[in-house]
């Protein structure tokens, strides 16, 4: 089945039976690119609230569905994940030669940003998910394209991000890179929707420096969470991140406050 929405267009490949739902095998067609997803729906007749879920380097969907995306799952909340650029499913490769290219790493950035933004909507505007209840769960690689894609998106309502942080000091091409995609710039903008970070204490790959710099910038409502470990968090700490989205999705949108008075 072909579906249109959020100018993504959408093909069903499969759809296979989960516990408390089902989990829907999508390709997504963006300017001739075919981009892989899977999506988790909990069988509930209520509309459900959501999170995009976006993967590490050298990752992809799967790892996210089935650790964070199924703990999301058991609390009612819809899952979709996708294969970011030279990832997984996709086209292409990661080689490293051609990613020590400036004008390279800069249209991956933008690739993935712009497809992640499209996700986000895509997955407001489906017709089982609660619009006002959208939320972004990023790791590692896509911890920092999904507070970008967070930031300039209205309908996400919560990030939770795990091993996160501001781009390291020593990245190639810094520079050019913070110049189109900044994470600290981007956190000041969530503008009060709620934020937490789960990171390690021993990270090496993004260091705990990083994620304080981060942490720093960001505005309340935040939480750092650290935990005692490397890289990927341990599997308490991807429940309780599950229970903190699935309860901040749940609660009521706090009012926007009321513009002062006109002077007379």
């Amino acid at each position: 089945m072909m579906v249109r929405r959020a100018g993504l267009l959408a093909t069903e490949r499969a759809v296979r039976a989960e516990r408390g739902g089902r989990c829907v095998s999508i390709d997504f067609s963006l300017s001739g690119q075919r981009l892989p997803a899977l999506l988790l729906m909990p069988d509930s007749a209520a509309l459900a609230p959501a999170a995009l879920l976006l993967h590490g380097y050298t990752s992809h969907k799967e790892r996210m569905i089935e650790s964070v995306g199924r703990a999301l799952l058991a609390r009612g909340v819809a899952a979709l994940a996708l294969d970011l650029p030279l990832h997984g499913e996709r086209e292409g490769t990661l080689d490293a030669r051609a990613l020590r290219s400036p004008i390279e790493i800069l249209r991956q950035w933008r690739a993935a940003l712009e497809e992640t933004r499209l996700a986000v909507r895509w997955l407001a505007a489906h017709d089982g998910v609660d619009a006002d209840r959208v939320g972004v769960v990023g790791y590692s690689l896509g911890s920092f394209v999904g507070v970008i894609a967070a930031a300039a998106e209205p309908a996400v309502r919560a990030v939770l991000l795990a091993a996160g942080g501001d781009l390291p000091t020593d990245l190639p091409f810094g520079a050019l890179v913070r110049a189109s995609a900044d994470p600290l710039r981007a956190v000041r903008r969530l503008e009060g929707r709620p934020l937490l970070m789960l990171n390690g204490t021993l990270d090496r790959t993004v260091r705990p420096d990083q994620a304080e710099r981060l942490f720093a910038a960001a505005r309340e409502p935040k939480e750092l969470r650290w935990y005692p470990g490397g890289h990927w968090p341990p599997a308490r700490e991807i429940d309780a991140g599950a229970a903190w989205l699935a309860s901040r999705l749940s609660a009521p949108r706090a009012r926007a406050p009321s513009p002062p008075p006109a002077p007379r």
